[in-house]
């Protein structure tokens, strides 16, 4: 997708699983921990986070409007290094520039982890402290209940048929 089919879709149904819109002034706890959600959430596939996207809400219509970023290179060697070394493995997001009339937007893609991987967790809180998913629109810390999903498989070796046994 890009950037103005993404813009449509949050002014469509608002932010969801996949989509979350940030101001984009500096990179926060609040997108890492979005970073940390996307690379999380079982079944998802990972998310986009829009950089340089506000929510309107003082018009008759909410909606989000493109506001830019201002400084574009420095917002994506932040988000790099940061993914790379705040959590227990580097996360390595897709970042796009996207122009929309004027302003520079930034379009980040979270791919989803590996299984083996899950997981991922802020290195200095640990687990599940450190762990988040993502619920509908929002990031939601692990829960010792919610680790199960990641550390609890189905088949063990003793539940495997052996075949011509």
């Amino acid at each position: 997708m890009d950037i103005k089919e993404l813009l449509d879709q949050l002014n469509h149904s608002d932010e969801c699983n996949y989509i979350e819109a940030k101001k984009g002034s500096a990179i926060d706890r609040s997108i890492m921990e979005t970073v940390c959600a996307f690379s999380n959430e079982p079944g998802l596939g990972g998310g986009y986070i829009l950089l340089g996207v506000v929510a309107e809400m003082q018009s008759l219509f909410p909606s989000y409007e493109a506001k830019g970023v201002e400084y574009p290179d420095k917002l994506q060697l932040d988000l790099s290094s940061q993914c790379a070394s705040m959590f227990n493995t580097a996360i390595r997001p897709k970042i796009d520039i996207e122009r929309i009339g004027e302003k520079n937007l930034i379009k980040v893609f979270i791919p989803e982890a590996p299984e083996g991987i899950k997981p991922v967790y802020f290195k200095n809180e640990g687990l599940p402290r450190g762990a988040y998913r993502r619920i509908g629109s929002s990031d939601q810390r692990c829960t010792d209940d919610d680790l199960l999903v990641f550390f609890q498989k189905e088949e063990t070796l003793d539940s495997t048929l052996v075949q011509d046994a």
